[in-house]
């Protein structure tokens, strides 16, 4: 055992802890909605009772029971303060990550495992918002997120189109010459598979390209890489090797904000979803309509909902408090089945 190899512990020791500790703080806000105050002195007695209980070991009771009093003073402070919660899907470091914080840098982004559940927060009001993608220049559209979009209730009210660089990432102190292997999410992989053929560098899938960054910092397997953006790289404390390893420099990913409550402002884009009655002509007579009224259509999808039956997801320029677009989506709505609004917003494109 050498100091090099134990110190080397000791920094994937802290990574967890910092990990465990922003887990910690994200469960204690959430609670926040579930109680009558940021104060419950019960429960804080419980706790520290707990944990003097625990301190057996090297850590004296003192030390542990006074960092703990720490620890539950900083996560009153932030129920206090009450930032938004914004849900989204992955680990901390995310790309969508990214985006809640391009949309609202003073927001508490909290991670959730399956796309699914950030749409299950924001309805049942345990989040304010949720940031999901829902289309990749290179991957085409996020079919699950488009899928769920088709039955919401909750409503877009804003968009963030933000680039996607994908970076090698690796531990400090990792030789670059011992890189065998690169983790990530399979469709990051894929866009960068060029870049790995010319270094000779083996695909190795996770389920998240932050997660793979965050397993590469906590575990610091040998001669392993990680490919994420660069926000994972400064989380998780991992150094760049190189960036902007994708194969096609136009990478970007789409986002939607989505909330229970329409926007204030109308904004000056519009989304909508829609189905078509299996007739020559029936889309082209929606689409024509648009065309006619001289809105400008930016997006044209299909997902399929049931065998035989697809849904049309239309985004169009303009907002629908403007009476030319009015016009036209009550006229769309009367050639289209279940032709529904999601939301008309403000795009920012970074």
């Amino acid at each position: 055992m050498t100091l090099e190899r134990l110190r080397a512990d000791i920094d994937r020791i802290d990574a967890r802890i910092l990990s465990l500790l922003e887990e910690r703080m994200e469960k204690a806000i959430l609670t926040r909605r579930l109680k009558p105050g940021t104060r419950d002195p019960a429960r804080e007695a419980e706790i520290l009772a707990r944990v003097a209980a625990r301190s057996r070991c090297l850590a004296r009771e003192e030390f542990t029971t006074a960092l703990y009093g720490s620890i539950l003073a900083e996560s009153r402070a932030i129920q206090d303060a009450s930032p938004r919660l914004v849900g989204f899907q992955g680990t901390h470091g995310a790309y969508s990550e990214s985006a809640v914080r391009a949309w609202d840098p003073a927001a508490a982004a909290i991670p959730f495992p399956e796309f699914g559940q950030v749409f299950d927060g924001v309805r049942n009001g345990s989040l304010d918002f949720g940031v999901v993608p829902v289309e990749n220049t290179l991957g085409g559209i996020v079919g699950q997120v488009n899928s769920i979009l088709v039955t919401t209730e909750l409503r877009v009210v804003a968009a963030v189109d933000l680039p996607v660089a994908h970076c090698l990432l690796v531990a400090p102190g990792q030789d670059h010459r011992e890189i065998r292997t690169a983790y990530s999410h399979p469709q990051a992989l894929a866009q960068c598979r060029r870049f790995l053929e010319r270094n000779k560098l083996d695909p190795v899938e996770h389920f998240d390209t932050a997660g793979a960054a965050r397993m590469i910092a906590e575990d610091r397997p040998k001669g392993a890489a990680a490919i994420a953006g660069r926000f994972a790289a400064e989380l998780y404390g991992l150094e760049i090797i190189k960036e902007g390893i994708q194969d096609a420099q136009n990478n970007r990913t789409r986002f939607f904000v989505l909330s229970r409550e329409a926007p204030e402002a109308g904004g000056n884009k519009c989304s909508a979803v829609f189905f078509t009655d299996d007739k020559a002509g029936a889309l082209f007579r929606v689409l024509e309509v648009f065309a006619r009224s001289g809105i400008n259509l930016t997006r044209i999808e299909s997902v399929p909902n049931e065998p035989g039956d697809y849904a049309i997801f239309l985004d169009f320029e303009g907002s629908d408090r403007d009476p030319g677009v009015a016009r036209a989506v009550s006229e769309a709505s009367a050639l289209a089945r279940d032709f529904r609004m999601l939301g008309c917003y403000t795009e920012a494109r970074l």
